[in-house]
């Protein structure tokens, strides 16, 4: 008996939770609501089971309301359909997050996924070549203003790692993240390299504007420290890296690859 009672209150709490998510209601023809769980036509009287009651009860089918109240619970129901739908996604969303992130490897790194595969992506360093020279910078100000130019790039005009996917993926497991993303950089081959950025200083200040080619990714948070991006377009092919850096604080850190949509990746 005792055991009857327990599931008969887990069935009361069940339907108490669920109740308000889908909220059905018959409406009288005078505008009444009335809280139900559920409802049928039967002949020339409206059968419902009173949510404040707890009971069933009946009145006639000329004084409801039949499209007003048809039309609020198929809008409630495909509502409450559509919502457990969007959970479900976030849920399944999740799991396979926490299963992607097995995947990863637990050396800090930047890694490309090649296939199901992450394939270690090697950090290049490097140079910073001082312009001889003066720029005309027009940040700040409405008339141009004379700044230093650094030039930060680093050596050879192609990576090692070839990617082919139209959107290749990474995942990156680092101690620190400052400002990270996808950049393409430019080879120049009269020096044999590919620059990566161009730091501008503004004279008395000393202010810093970094300029890169910044590419528009997605980021997927799988755990603190450890991301997974990709770009929201079909990358072109030429050279890229993953760039992390502090604005303003002139350190740089580069992970280069070339992509080749269509062809054969490799790690040289």
């Amino acid at each position: 008996m005792r055991g009857q009672f327990v599931r008969g209150m887990l069935a009361l709490l069940a339907f108490a939770v669920a109740a308000p998510a889908q909220s059905p209601a018959v409406f009288l023809t005078d505008g009444t609501r009335l809280d139900v769980r559920e409802y049928e036509v039967v002949d020339d009287r409206v059968r419902y089971f009173s949510s404040e009651r707890g009971q069933w009860e009946e009145v006639p089918v000329a004084i409801v309301d039949l499209e007003r109240t048809n039309v609020y619970n198929r809008s409630r129901r495909a509502e409450f359909e559509q919502r457990q739908a969007e959970e479900r996604r976030e849920r399944l969303a999740e799991r396979r997050a926490r299963t992607e992130l097995h995947s990863v490897p637990l050396d800090d790194g930047v890694y490309y996924l090649r296939g199901q595969e992450p394939v270690p992506v090697e950090q290049v360093f490097y140079e910073v070549d001082r312009s001889t020279g003066r720029s005309f910078l027009n940040v700040i100000a409405p008339m141009p203003v004379i700044a230093g130019k650094r030039t930060l790039s680093i050596k050879g005009l192609s990576a090692s790692m070839v990617t082919t996917d139209e959107k290749p993926a990474f995942y990156i497991r680092l101690d620190s993240f400052s400002r990270f993303g996808i950049s393409r950089i430019e080879p120049e081959r009269k020096k044999d390299r590919r620059i990566v950025q161009q730091i501008y200083t503004v004279p008395r200040s000393d202010e810093q504007f970094e300029a890169q080619d910044e590419i528009e990714i997605f980021r997927q948070q799988l755990a603190p420290l450890v991301y997974k991006v990709w770009p929201v377009e079909p990358l072109a092919a030429g050279e890229y890296a993953i760039v992390d850096f502090t604005p303003g604080e002139s350190d740089l850190r580069v992970w280069a690859f070339s992509h080749r949509p269509g062809g054969q990746a490799e790690a040289r």
